[in-house]
């Protein structure tokens, strides 16, 4: 007795968690990947659903009939889709809905004719067969989410000096979250068949629910950029079609002459010390576009545009370390003086590009 009630409560939380959660998506207080935000609360509003026939029971005492059963199990099976849809909006806002997007929703739109088909005869085989078939299209879309926020991960590093706010880690960790309660639920299903969750699959589903709140609410702007600019920087990580070859933005003569040029405008203007340098900016700093700027760090200097602008930071905060007059700096100190955002940045850069912490190079420089 006291189980069920307490797997009651558990759904209720579950169910409410996720209707307020879709809210915040909605409305969205922070400002940032609007489109994708907005679509990410749609996918807690499907994700709700999943509770919606034991609410229905739970509050009202009566179960919802075979018309609304059919009408959410359909619309559930959008839900792996459209959650992968959110990862591709928040790693390429520009992303339009062209036909090779059609293709995905052949699975869902074929297991809602099954689910009509079949729905009347009530089999367990085939309810379980549709269960099996959504858990299979969840894994498949959740792991495909993952490789493509990796993708993301490597293409930020072309356009921005910081990447521990705009690299998707947060989404990231959401996307092992829900792999985690596919897989478990997975698991569930295959010991338990169809039973209802119990109060222990709730209670995970809870931890996970509260887990990926935290992190989809700490979210900021992935590209702080506007119009053109954005359509250019998300350009730098396409890959060349097949059969081509990346084309030469400039010739090779050129490329020598507009190499030393930002060298030179490196080492005197030093754009580097500021922690919210991007390649739009530097490209504007420079009097060039961001697309040829790009071609000039990662063809003449053979670096990425993260790489190019943290070796400078970490040659000014050597520099800064090794000077009588920064003594009386902290780590930290020399870490925002050298154009980093955090200290944790600054020692993992450091020790990338030195074999040493700042502390340790600091230390053995005071010895020689």
């Amino acid at each position: 007795m006291i189980a069920a009630k307490l797997t009651s409560f558990f759904v209720i939380v579950n169910f409410g968690s996720l209707i307020l959660l879709s809210f915040l998506s909605l409305a969205n207080p922070l400002k940032a990947n609007q489109t994708a935000n907005r679509l990410l609360g749609v996918f807690f509003l499907l994700w709700a659903s999943f509770w919606a026939d034991e609410i229905s029971f739970f509050v009202y005492h009566v179960e919802l009939n075979q018309k609304w059963q059919l009408c959410l199990r359909g619309l559930q099976y959008f839900t792996p889709i459209m959650f992968y849809i959110i990862v591709v909006l928040y790693s390429k806002p520009g992303f339009k809905f062209k036909t090779e997007i059609l293709p995905h929703f052949i699975p869902p739109v074929g297991y809602i004719i099954l689910l009509y088909y079949f729905n009347k005869s009530q089999s367990d085989t085939i309810n379980y067969a549709l269960v099996i078939l959504m858990l299979s299209q969840s894994l498949l879309y959740t792991t495909a989410s993952y490789f493509r926020i990796r993708k993301h991960q490597k293409v930020v590093l072309l356009y921005s000096s910081q990447t521990s706010e705009i690299d998707l880690s947060w989404l990231e960790k959401i996307v092992k979250g829900l792999l985690i309660i596919v897989i478990i639920i997975i698991f569930y299903n295959i010991i338990f068949s169809l039973k209802q969750l119990n109060l222990i699959m709730n209670v995970i589903s809870l931890i996970g629910i509260f887990y990926i709140a935290f992190h989809a609410l700490k979210q900021k702007e992935i590209y702080p950029f506007k119009g053109a600019a954005i359509e250019e920087i998300i350009s730098l990580g396409e890959e060349p079609k097949n059969g081509e070859t990346k084309k030469k933005i400039v010739t090779d003569e050129e490329l020598v002459i507009l190499k030393s040029q930002l060298t030179q405008f490196m080492l005197i203007q030093k754009p580097y010390l500021d922690p919210d340098l991007n390649l739009v900016k530097l490209a504007e700093l420079f009097g060039t576009s961001a697309h040829k700027l790009s071609y000039i760090i990662n063809t003449g200097f053979n670096l990425n545009f993260f790489n190019f602008i943290n070796k400078h930071r970490v040659e000014e905060a050597k520099l800064l370390l090794l000077s009588p007059k920064t003594n009386e700096y902290s780590i930290l100190g020399v870490a925002f003086e050298s154009g980093f955002n955090s200290k944790s940045a600054f020692n993992t850069t450091f020790k990338k590009f030195t074999n040493q912490t700042p502390s340790d190079f600091k230390k053995s420089s005071s010895t020689l």
